[in-house]
């Protein structure tokens, strides 16, 4: 990622945010344009998903670490492995990204620009939901990274795949494309009131996640470490 500028980088979230939402909100469009069956349609929805989930960690990744999300990104800032005056470009790139792919979804299956959405999306099960999913992406983003960095993009794709079916709110453990999907009245859609309710679970789960790795994955020290190291040979 240091090869890349910012403004490449901000583009690549931007694009990639973009993309993401777009294959979220379409998706839920086009499975309820082809079938009543409301299961068979979250399960359109969620394969589509996870899918581009896999491609686009896997293309942008390499240029600005692949967040297309506000919380993900919080807790690289917070571990320092993003610099903190960076933080605020990476989440205006990524709600700009998220819109612009909601935009773009509506206009593919000619809705309006923009609709508010009127689905309801509240209460304490949502919201632990959202907190418990963000948690979880989050937990599988930093044990990918220090064990098996190169199965990153397949481990989120997979994840979100398996959320979307054990959690109550179908895991948007995300507010940039929350926010973006609260612009469109169709399947994927949140009230913008729900809103606030999300974020913070959201960001209280990814901050919890980042507590717990950052002790679990530091490894215990060991009788050996205070040997001569002649003896260590």
């Amino acid at each position: 990622m240091a090869s890349f500028d910012l403004p490449r980088r901000l583009v690549a979230e931007a694009f990639g945010s973009a993309m993401l939402v777009a294959t979220v909100v379409g998706s839920g469009i086009m499975a309820t344009s082809l079938t009543e069956d409301v299961g068979l349609a979250l399960l359109g929805n969620t394969l589509a998903t996870g899918a581009i989930l896999v491609v686009l960690i896997t293309v942008l990744g390499p240029i600005s670490g692949a967040h297309f999300n506000p919380a993900v990104s919080l807790i690289f800032a917070m571990s320092r492995s993003l610099p903190k005056r960076e933080l605020g470009g990476y989440v205006l790139a990524q709600i700009a990204g998220g819109v612009a792919g909601t935009i773009a979804a509506h206009l593919m299956f000619a809705l309006p620009l923009l609709e508010m959405s009127s689905k309801v999306r509240t209460g304490g099960p949502q919201w632990f939901s959202e907190g418990i999913a963000t948690f979880g992406l989050v937990s599988v983003i930093l044990a990918g990274i220090r064990f098996e960095q190169k199965a990153v993009p397949w481990l989120v794709g997979l994840y979100i795949t398996a959320a979307y079916w054990f959690t109550a709110s179908t895991s948007f453990a995300n507010p940039a494309v929350a926010l973006a999907r609260s612009l469109t009245d169709t399947f994927s859609g949140i009230r913008p009131v729900d809103l606030p309710g999300f974020w913070i679970a959201e960001i209280i789960g990814a901050v919890a996640a980042l507590f717990l790795f950052t002790w679990l994955l530091q490894p215990a020290e060991t009788s050996s470490s205070t040997l001569p190291s002649e003896a260590k040979l």
